[in-house]
């Protein structure tokens, strides 16, 4: 397989000289820069060629009516878009009288570069205009970790071999438009030019621009200054102005060879609904002087130190395979770039990176995202889980809408409200709502933070237990059953006891039973009294299990194993994913899975399984996975480590680490995966790391594959850094102060003393069986052949 764009393979940042038109978009999704509440993609800084101009801020969406074919009870009447805000990024250059176009004149050298310890992007090129001028262009960029409202772009040009006049337009462009934002074209019309405006304004070398949006009235401002310097004896002459959708400074200069002209521009943003506009101008603007006065440097020294705080636990380091070690850190680096700043705002599935799903927020922010992030930048674990609990009143009122007790968040959403259409495969998905509450659970056990669970966390596990006890029913013998749900795997739908949802809501049950006797008078606030609590504990340990006694299996919901099996053999590879070439009655029928579901719960609820349970599991669901989702992998990799499959995992590691950097899903370019990024580090840590989190603790099992001869990761425990050093024979542990703390590896308990490295060896590993089998053509993608050179 040839590699979209041929990426460098530094360690510690990601790079690509030249432009390829072809692939502009992809390109733009991998340099994107955010801080969880600005989002750029990464652009050139001219504008054009572009292949999608990207500019958001987190929770700003357009209203849009929902259309059906045939409408229903229940059915959202309203939904929910990300938009375009007014772009600051683009700067224009003139080189007397030719624009920089990379497509026009000779483009001798050219080169982006992301790096993940600065935290900004960097651009370098020469260029010699149609009338033989060359200049060197050398831009730097950010999204401020620091200052949530704030981006900027340092801007140098110099002559290189005659004098020129350049010309610098530095703009803030609103209402730029999102390729094919809706198939229907009530929607289209709506989203094609979502804000209105409200005003422009100028002052000096700034100007800022205020909108609305015309249905969920959200107002955005959007301010910009600058500071001109330059080594040419020649004055700058420098003007601003501004209309309803543009300002620009325009900033122009006589050059001689090896004179600069170098342009700060600092970017402020500000938004909401309850805002007047001399307000939000008040706050776009107060943003961007408090960062100019601390200029460039100032900036880009906080930026550096934000990441080196993040760095000093989340890094993983990885020997073997440099292609790897700069996937895993792009991934954590993308993932925190997600959050660092969301500040009780959602992660959407493409982050800030992209319009992909409509910028909306799914189940696997919890299950795959906020893992990462409670182990490696809490703060950030628990500011998304404060939105969480700020759009209860939402969940709450679609519990009353479905006839349930107790609160049903929204499968896909902006705000809270559900934005989803397809009953089947959103609201029938309840498992959502025990993802979060097992977020909350993960997050309390590893930080110890009291505080969240009286505030928010114990009122989540509250309202989702109730939803439970309302959602399911006890049969004659007493066993708890939830039927008419779906689970993870998107081509199965309206099933009786799923077992993934059924334990998951085991755990909810039992995780609400000990928060609320942990803070009986919060929870007498909320109503709860013994009863109640008894009754989810009852309920809990009646939780119906399906098991299929003659294949020695779990179902991965009641009946599944008894269905007809997909006739992969005569499925070719043309025809994945399924659902673009097949309808989804014959898939929901028949034993195929787009993604691990039966799998997934084999990790996440590992202690419900024995081991022999999880091969013989792992071995069947295999045969039926095509992975359609880019969620897959990385759980498969898991479980293969798990069972003894090393090899194979390391192959579905491969593939997890290559979803966007080699755009194996052809859709890259309408932003990056954020939970699949997250998968990477799940498939180190929890796969070749073997870590598993429980109530009763941490515990490892380690072993590498023979790709990978090492591998050092950290996690945060309790406000301290655990790290664990894996080589193929041992691995050493360390906990970084306080108290001493207690983990099993390989079932044997260690004690780690504070600052002190225990080191223990690994088992060796009893035979596994033979290499499970993958449906026909999709075996995962072979480790040494995704990380080649070439091809």
């Amino acid at each position: 397989m040839t590699r979209a764009l041929p990426f460098d393979t530094s360690p510690w940042s990601i790079g690509l000289t030249g432009v390829d038109d072809d692939h502009l978009a992809h390109r733009e999704s991998v340099f994107s820069l955010s801080n969880g509440n600005i989002g750029w993609r990464g652009l050139l800084d001219e504008g054009e060629p572009h292949g999608i101009p990207g500019s958001y801020l987190a929770g700003v969406f357009e209203e849009h009516p929902m259309p059906y074919a045939e409408g229903g009870y229940g059915y959202p009447d309203t939904g929910q878009s990300v938009i375009n805000v007014p772009n600051g990024q683009i700067l224009r250059l003139t080189v007397d009288d030719d624009p920089l176009d990379v497509r026009t004149g000779t483009l001798r050298a050219h080169e982006q570069r992301l790096d993940f310890r600065s935290g900004t992007l960097e651009r370098n090129l020469t260029w010699t205009s149609p009338a033989d001028r060359t200049v060197h262009v050398r831009t730097r960029r950010l999204v401020s970790l620091r200052h949530r409202a704030v981006a900027a772009v340092r801007y140098e040009v110099e002559a290189v071999d005659r004098p020129v006049t350049v010309t610098v337009q530095s703009e803030l462009v609103a209402n730029e438009p999102l390729p094919e934002p809706h198939p229907d074209l009530r929607v289209q019309k709506i989203l094609q030019h979502p804000l209105q405006t409200i005003g422009a304004f100028v002052l000096d070398h700034a100007a800022t621009l205020v909108h609305e949006t015309r249905n969920s009235r959200f107002g955005v401002a959007v301010a910009m200054q600058h500071r001109v310097a330059t080594t040419a004896d020649a004055v700058p002459e420098v003007h601003t102005e501004a209309s309803d959708d543009l300002a620009r400074t325009t900033v122009t200069v006589r050059l001689e060879p090896g004179e600069r002209l170098d342009l700060l521009k600092i970017v402020g943003h500000a938004w909401g609904r309850e805002l007047s506009a001399p307000a939000l101008r008040d706050r776009a603007e107060g943003a961007v002087a408090d960062v100019l006065r601390g200029g460039w440097d100032r900036l880009a020294d906080e930026q550096r130190g934000c990441l080196d705080d993040y760095w000093a636990c989340a890094d993983v380091r990885i020997d073997g395979e440099p292609r790897l070690q700069q996937a895993v850190r792009f991934a954590l680096f993308s993932v925190f770039q997600a959050s660092a700043r969301a500040e009780v705002r959602s992660v959407p599935g493409k982050g800030l990176t992209g319009a992909g799903y409509a910028g909306h927020t799914f189940w696997d922010a919890e299950a795959f995202v906020l893992p990462v992030l409670t182990a490696t930048a809490p703060d950030a674990a628990r500011e998304a889980l404060r939105w969480r609990h700020a759009t209860l009143d939402h969940a709450r009122g679609r519990a009353r809408e479905l006839h349930l007790r107790g609160a049903a968040f929204a499968w896909r959403t902006i705000d809270g409200r559900e934005s989803s259409g397809y009953w089947p495969a959103s609201t029938a998905a309840f498992h959502l709502n025990a993802d979060i509450a097992g977020a909350v659970m993960r997050y309390v056990r590893a930080t110890g933070d009291t505080d969240f669970e009286r505030e928010a966390g114990l009122e989540i596990l509250v309202e989702t237990a109730r939803l439970w006890m309302s959602l399911g029913h006890h049969d004659a013998d007493g066993r708890f059953h939830i039927d008419g749900v779906t689970g993870p795997d998107e081509y199965s739908a309206i099933v009786d006891d799923n077992v993934f949802t059924n334990l998951a809501a085991r755990d909810n049950l039992r995780g609400a039973v000990d928060a609320a006797r942990r803070h009986p008078d919060i929870a007498r606030g909320f109503g709860v009294d013994d009863g109640e609590i008894g009754g989810w504990a009852l309920t809990a340990d009646a939780v119906h299990i399906p098991f299929d006694h003659a294949r020695g299996v779990h179902p991965q919901s009641a009946g599944f194993t008894d269905r007809e099996r997909w006739d992969f053999a005569g499925t070719g590879p043309e025809e994945y994913p399924l659902q673009d070439h097949h309808p989804y009655f014959d898939l929901y029928r028949k034993q195929v899975l787009k993604q691990a579901d039966l799998v997934l719960a084999l990790y996440f609820f590992s202690d419900a399984f024995t081991a022999d349970e999880k091969a013989r599991a792992f071995r069947y669901y295999e045969a039926l996975t095509v992975r359609d989702s880019s969620l897959s992998a990385a759980v498969q990799a898991v479980i293969a480590a798990e069972v003894g499959h090393l090899d194979l995992a390391a192959d579905y590691l491969a593939e997890a680490a290559t979803v966007d950097l080699d755009d194996l899903h052809d859709n890259t370019e309408e932003g990056l995966h954020i939970a699949s990024l997250a998968g990477i580090w799940t498939a180190l840590t929890a796969g070749f790391g073997g870590m598993r989190d429980s109530p009763g603790g941490l515990r490892f099992a380690p072993r590498l594959p023979s790709q990978i001869t090492g591998m050092a990761f950290g996690i945060r425990v309790h406000g301290r850094t655990l790290r664990v050093d894996v080589t193929p024979d041992a691995t050493t542990y360390r906990i970084s102060a306080g108290e001493s703390l207690t983990i099993q590896h390989f079932g044997q308990e260690v004690v780690l003393a504070p600052d002190t490295a225990v080191t223990v060896p690994t088992p060796p590993l009893s035979d596994p069986g033979e290499r499970p089998v993958q449906p026909r053509s999709r075996e995962p993608r072979d480790f040494t052949q995704a990380f080649a050179t070439e091809g």
